[in-house]
């Protein structure tokens, strides 16, 4: 993670999801560190678009899982 007055907070976490076939990549933003929004992709290549759009439900309903990526990345700062 980086943070720039500009752009605020901006990190990536590469993850693998148990059962999924590829892993993936988060991109994580934020210009004040409380709020968080979130690009998600696949780490390397494209692949299976409803495991993507399995992972991103987890992630809009699932808090926990989202503070673990978000801590993953700061604690890279």
């Amino acid at each position: 993670m980086q943070y720039n007055k500009g752009d605020g907070y901006v990190g990536k976490v590469g993850f693998q999801v148990e059962g999924h076939n590829l892993p993936y990549e988060i991109t994580i933003f934020s210009k004040d560190g409380k709020d968080w929004g979130y690009g998600l992709f696949f780490l390397k290549e494209s692949g299976n678009e409803e495991q993507l759009e399995a992972v991103e439900e987890l992630l809009e309903d699932n808090d926990e899982v989202f503070e673990l990526l978000v801590n993953a990345a700061r604690s890279s700062l």
